[in-house]
């Protein structure tokens, strides 16, 4: 039996609090929000509790903010996209920001098992004013447990409609994608961190930005194997290619952290979902 989830949320705010409105229809809707920021920044815990997608599973989110809504979003485990007899697993998400609404997309890692055939779409819009920031962690396989990514496939979409689209193909009898110097290079996570605004951002705000995520990145252990760049003018992004998901995570998170005091003058409050 496939299951086909739907789950909105709506931050807005109200009175100088940030609030969130959900609504779900099937296994996918949010656990609790927290306000370890104060009032003005909402964080909160996205769950499936079926804890992973077969064949035919679909899942659709879709995340809206308005006004000066400040709304963060992660998860207590990564989304397992397990073997498939034939029909595709599909998460979509689509966030749509307005006015000087930001919000913040944490979600642990997406996994791929061995034989799986799955898809995971990211769509961004934004207002002029509004701003996002966000990564996307895949790891393919379960190398440390001897569960290698061998057959199967992994359809990656992330973009911002008019602005920046990545979209690849990861399939396992690629060797040459795979293992190649040109691909993966024998690497099986694949990380982005990005900041997006709804306008350009102002070139000094941006050289900033990349210089702080390259002193971030020149003395970690991935250096040889991340770099960050601005494929536009509304776009920074940040990638790494890691042998396993932890240390590709923990990049992520320092360069996170720095960029949200750079861009939004905020410290680095860690969802405390992370710590337990």
């Amino acid at each position: 039996m496939s299951w086909h989830a739907q789950l909105d949320i709506a931050y807005r705010l109200e009175e100088q609090r940030c609030v969130v409105r959900h609504s779900h229809n099937g296994p996918l809707r949010l656990l609790q929000s927290l306000y370890p920021e104060g009032d003005a920044i909402c964080h909160s815990v996205l769950v499936h509790p079926p804890g992973g997608l077969v064949g035919g599973d679909t899942l659709d989110l879709t995340i809206a903010a308005s006004g000066a809504a400040h709304g963060l979003i992660t998860t207590p485990g990564a989304t397992r996209f397990y073997r498939s007899a034939g029909e595709p697993a599909v998460q979509r998400t689509r966030i749509t920001l307005q006015d000087q609404a930001r919000l913040e997309w944490l979600p642990l890692e997406a996994i791929a098992y061995n034989a799986c055939l799955a898809e995971n779409h990211l769509t961004i819009s934004l207002g002029p004013e509004a701003e996002f920031m966000g990564w996307d962690m895949t790891a393919l396989g379960l190398p440390g447990a001897e569960l290698p990514f061998e057959s199967g496939q992994f359809l990656q979409h992330i973009e911002v409609p008019g602005v920046w689209m990545e979209r690849g193909l990861l399939q396992a009898h690629d060797h040459g994608l795979m293992n190649g110097p040109l691909g993966l290079a024998g690497h099986r996570c694949m990380a982005s961190l990005f900041f997006v605004g709804g306008s350009k951002i102002a070139r000094g705000r941006r050289e900033a930005g990349l210089e702080l995520a390259r002193q971030v990145v020149s003395s970690h252990t991935l250096s040889q194997m991340a770099g960050v760049t601005c494929p536009s003018e509304q776009v920074m992004v940040l990638r790494v290619l890691a042998p396993l998901v932890e240390p590709a995570a923990g990049l992520l998170r320092q360069v996170w952290q720095a960029w949200r005091q750079h861009f939004w003058q905020l410290p680095a409050s860690v969802p405390r979902i992370w710590s337990t």
